[in-house]
């Protein structure tokens, strides 16, 4: 039994001979009146009790970020007497608002397909859609993939990730305007032939502040008072610009 139990924390201590140590370029973004978008630099060491291990195959690092989930309705249109009409819709009830994920090499190389499925690592792993009852149910989540990739909401970076020697590494990520206020998780995988070896993660937090802030919450808290005051700076904006052209036909 005590060999059995030695055994064991040898080989624990063998899988945890390789950690992460965790930097950020910054630890918040702060949304503004201004805002247009922003970077964000994830960077990081390989921390070694012992020479890297070369018989568990090449070190591989996959950095994500997430956005707050959300439930999404995604319809397919089709065309109905002479208009196009919602037919289908499929709910997904859980996708990230935001996406990212940068690898240090080829997909196929860094990550296995079950290590994905177990820690939904790939963005098509990390939206899920249960109970859909339309056929080519998976059809919806490609189309929303599709769309959120094109807002760039949703990034993919096939050998994103600028690893240095086995032990530096480095990944940027350009977040869009239309971020979605809220925590954002990022996760720093290391993987030896595919498979995770270890795993840290920190949160990032994304909110409004100033003006913007302001004003969302006078939205959300006094709305009368909001749409209200609305109505004075689009009045006036209107009146200034026709005493702006009344002046220029003089």
């Amino acid at each position: 039994m005590f060999r059995l139990i030695l055994l064991l924390l040898t080989l624990t201590g063998a899988a945890r001979a390789e950690t992460i140590v965790l930097g950020l370029s910054q630890d918040s973004v702060s949304i503004t009146a201004t805002f247009d978008g922003d970077d964000i630099l994830i960077f990081g060491a390989v921390r070694r009790d012992a020479p890297a291990p070369t018989e568990d195959g090449d070190l591989g690092v996959i950095v994500t970020v997430a956005g707050p989930d959300q439930r999404v309705s995604v319809y397919r249109k089709a065309r109905r007497y002479g208009i196009w009409i919602n037919t289908d819709e499929v709910e997904v009830d859980h996708a990230p608002s935001f996406y990212a994920v940068a690898t240090s090499g080829p997909l196929q190389e860094v990550l296995r397909d079950t290590s994905d499925l177990r820690e939904e690592i790939t963005i098509p792993r990390a939206i899920r859609s249960v109970g859909a009852t339309v056929q080519d149910s998976a059809a919806f989540t490609q189309a929303l993939i599709r769309i959120r990739e094109a807002d760039n909401l949703y990034q993919t970076q096939i050998n994103g990730v600028d690893l240095e020697q086995d032990t530096l590494f480095m990944a940027s990520f350009a977040l869009p305007a239309n971020l979605t206020e809220g925590d954002y998780v990022a996760r720093i995988f290391l993987t030896r032939d595919g498979r995770p070896i270890d795993e840290a993660s920190t949160v990032i937090p994304v909110q409004k502040v100033g003006l913007e802030r302001w004003l969302y919450n006078l939205a959300h808290s006094d709305p009368l008072i909001y749409g209200m005051m609305s109505l004075v700076l689009a009045a006036a904006a209107g009146w200034a610009a026709s005493a702006g052209f009344a002046a220029l036909r003089r």
